[in-house]
């Protein structure tokens, strides 16, 4: 094991599926709020099911309260995932919560880049919508996110309830990010079913967020195989919130061996209590992927990324 995990921190790699909010550990939290104990971090924290993390993940948020805040979580992420040997980073800001919070984004923005250039990873940023709030307000996370595209910005996202937004009613919005030159990614397939996903690639979504119910509908493997759509995988979140009940249920290697491109994530680290070498090392031991199969995910997580377009960088020395 103390092989494989020196293996797994030499290898280069991509998180591409990071939400800002839920990065925020004990140490930041008390950070923000010196009030807090570590005591109630990890109540919080514990929680069955996913409304009770939803419920846990809007209480983390709302110590992100000013654009220093922002800017400490963006410092805090970037620093563990350097520690992992992690290269680059797209990491997803929840912008309509901010704007429906009455938060300066503008301001909010400029907080977080000028945190991210203090990290030797490099970063980008997706602004993600809450489709149970509609398109109106999806359309003005576009139009903001579009003025910053160079600038750090390189997507929109489609994120919250599967059910109450399906992703069929945002194809005009998607469209509208695409023609302003923003690429999308779209949560489906975490708690909806096939449908949801089939819904996302088909209004445009150029990479899926989850996308495990992917593993029941045969034509949709090939569909996202042969489109070359990648799913972002993240095995703990899934487990935890209830998506898959156990590792032995979860499809990731199915999808691996249907030849969809899977990218391993981490979604809210500690909110699952994992890092991303974690989630390589829960691929190797309980999926049985072998290390040039490891290796070939690494390479999955710069391939598909937004804002990569250099080969996949060398390994360092174990």
């Amino acid at each position: 094991m103390a092989t494989m995990r020196d293996f797994l921190h030499s290898l280069p790699k991509a998180e591409l599926h990071v939400h800002l909010e839920g990065s925020l550990d004990c140490a930041t939290l008390m950070e923000l709020d010196p009030s807090l104990t570590a005591g109630q971090v990890d109540e919080r924290y514990r929680y069955s099911g996913f409304d009770e993390f939803l419920k846990s993940f809007v209480w983390a948020s709302g110590f992100l309260n000013r654009p220093e805040a922002y800017a400490v979580a963006t410092r805090r992420l970037l620093a563990r995932l350097e520690a992992q040997n992690v290269r680059y980073v797209e990491i997803t800001l929840s912008a309509g919560v901010a704007l429906w919070r009455g938060l300066d984004l503008a301001a909010i923005h400029d907080a977080i880049r000028g945190a991210a250039a203090e990290s030797n990873v490099e970063s980008c940023w997706i602004w993600d919508a809450v489709r149970q709030f509609g398109p109106e307000p999806a359309a003005e996370v576009v139009e903001m996110a579009a003025a910053r595209l160079g600038d750090g910005v390189v997507a929109f996202g489609l994120g919250g309830d599967e059910a109450r937004g399906p992703a069929a009613g945002f194809r005009n919005l998607f469209e509208l990010a695409r023609g302003k030159g923003l690429r999308v990614v779209c949560h489906a397939g975490e708690t909806e079913g096939p449908e949801s996903v089939w819904q996302a690639i088909e209004a445009g979504a150029e990479r899926i967020g989850h996308g495990i119910a992917a593993a029941r509908d045969a034509a949709l493997l090939r569909a996202l195989a042969q489109r070359s759509i990648p799913l972002e995988i993240c095995i703990s979140s899934n487990r935890r919130t209830g998506a898959a009940a156990s590792f032995p249920v979860h499809p990731v290697r199915q999808l691996f061996d249907a030849g969809v491109a899977v990218i391993l994530n981490t979604d809210d680290p500690p909110m699952f209590h994992t890092t991303l070498c974690a989630e390589y090392e829960i691929a190797a031991v309980e999926f049985g992927f072998t290390p040039a199969e490891l290796r070939l995910l690494a390479e999955n997580s710069f391939r598909y990324g937004f804002g990569w377009n250099r080969p996949f960088p060398g390994e360092s020395p174990a």
